[in-house]
């Protein structure tokens, strides 16, 4: 088959715009998509206006009173690692120390995977080569089937059904089940850990994560023994520096400090079938079902209706909270007093994410119902790497929006085929709107998963 001169450099010229389109849209994602760091020493702390984002400022206030109301003492809001909202209550300041509860159990986990990976100990080894023989008044038999990964995910099998289930010592420490075959909130287990970590590395738990996650990332604080209990206290901007070490995969900024990949996709997954809600001593949303401390009943739908999918969270007693949404790139915390008792206040965090989504609207994003047109293809869908529309209008428009509605990408013009690079988005949900003849004629929902 021949081409005249004028169709060869019309298809020569459509090839070129196509590259041209493709490396513009990967610069211009990866630009958008970059998360700042602030400086490890000193205050310094870049910020972003909530009118710069096209979020309503009129629903902050109501966000904050409801916050103020309700025993906060800190509030910090990220998005891209900048400030949004820092708001402090009463007579609680920037350097005021609180503690974590049981949000801290995420530094421990975090440092138990810093442990493997500098090759001190594996998750599958038994606790008892650490904690040795009888820390448990189990049956040897059965004490030895509990391992490492069976204490990151409150699976180890001993009874919490005991008058302190904060209790270390071996008498508090009874079998019930077989390791493995049983979800339940423990924190006797949990907080040997520490001891786990210490035998492992042959040195205090505050020298080893000091030297591994705090130096790094800029982070202030402390492990204090509390009776049973081991509680990290520090102030607000650290526990959103570690927010912002999770929202990175484990490195600050250029600074790989989690480069077991494996573990940390482990750690903020789904760990166990029993509940799916759990990774390694995370919350996790978006799944099947939960179950809760205290309780063995399993409650159907997401932990938390109100928040992405894809929110990973540190839930601790009296509602001390750090949330994670990778696919918005947001981390924000929650720092006080509970409003009510309950070792975690599943129903608070979701709460605040009523009242956040109401203050992350966008006049000027997406309003529009999901529609599909049979002339417009998406493929594939979930995608990993890219996006291929395919369309038999000869030319038309894209926009694609995050769940947000901020938008990611406006092409004014478009192939009967287009493929758009997915490679820098981060995971989570979106929305890719055709447009021909400035009307909308097809809307498609996209799940990137890398």
């Amino acid at each position: 088959m021949s081409y005249h001169p004028s169709q060869t450099i019309n298809l020569f010229m459509k090839k070129i715009l196509f590259l041209l389109f493709i490396l513009c849209f990967s610069f211009n994602v990866g630009q958008s998509q970059s998360i700042y760091f602030p400086p490890t020493v000193g205050n310094q702390w870049d910020s972003l206006s909530i009118n710069s984002l096209g979020w309503c400022q009129d629903k902050l206030d109501t966000l904050l009173d409801f916050l103020g109301n309700r025993n906060t003492k800190a509030f910090m809001l990220l998005k891209d690692g900048k400030i949004v909202v820092e708001k402090y209550y009463g007579t609680f300041t920037m350097d005021s120390l609180w503690y974590w509860a049981s949000a801290g159990k995420t530094l421990t986990a975090f440092a138990t995977g810093i442990a493997q990976q500098d090759g001190y100990l594996s998750i599958q080894d038994t606790s008892s080569t650490y904690l040795g023989q009888g820390w448990t008044i189990a049956p040897t038999a059965k004490e030895n089937m509990i391992t490492i990964r069976h204490q990151l995910t409150m699976t180890s099998g001993l009874n919490d059904v005991v008058p302190d289930h904060f209790c270390t010592i071996d008498t508090c420490l009874e079998y019930l089940t077989d390791a493995g075959t049983r979800w339940a909130y423990h924190n006797g287990p949990y907080t040997l850990l520490d001891s786990v970590l210490e035998v492992a590395t042959g040195q205090p738990l505050n020298t080893y994560f000091n030297q591994k996650v705090k130096i790094p990332t800029g982070m202030t604080g402390l492990f204090v023994k509390s009776g049973f209990n081991n509680l990290f206290i520090s102030k607000a901007r650290s526990m959103a520096r570690f927010g912002l070490l999770i929202l990175n995969k484990g490195a600050w900024n250029t600074t790989p400090i989690m480069t077991d990949t494996t573990y940390f996709h482990s750690m903020t997954n789904t760990s166990q079938l029993l509940n799916p809600s759990y990774g390694y001593l995370w919350w996790l949303n978006g799944k099947s079902s939960y179950m809760v401390p205290s309780s063995q009943f399993v409650f159907n739908g997401p932990l938390n209706p109100n928040a992405p999918a894809d929110m990973i969270a540190a839930l601790g007693k009296n509602g001390q909270f750090l949330n994670v949404v990778p696919s918005q790139q947001l981390v924000w915390l929650r720092m006080g007093d509970a409003p009510s008792g309950g070792d975690v206040p599943f129903t608070l965090n979701d709460t605040i994410w009523q009242k956040l989504n109401q203050v992350m609207c966008n006049p000027n994003g997406i309003s529009f119902p999901i529609s599909t047109n049979p002339s417009v293809q998406v493929i594939p869908n979930p995608c990993n790497d890219f996006i291929k529309i395919e369309s038999n209008l000869p030319s038309y428009s894209i926009q694609l929006n995050d769940i947000t509605g901020r938008l990611i990408l406006k092409q004014d013009y478009a192939f009967k085929q287009t493929i758009i690079s997915t490679t820098d988005l981060p995971e989570g949900i979106y929305l890719i709107r055709i447009i021909d003849k400035n009307r909308s004629i097809s809307v498609h929902k996209i799940n990137i998963r890398h």
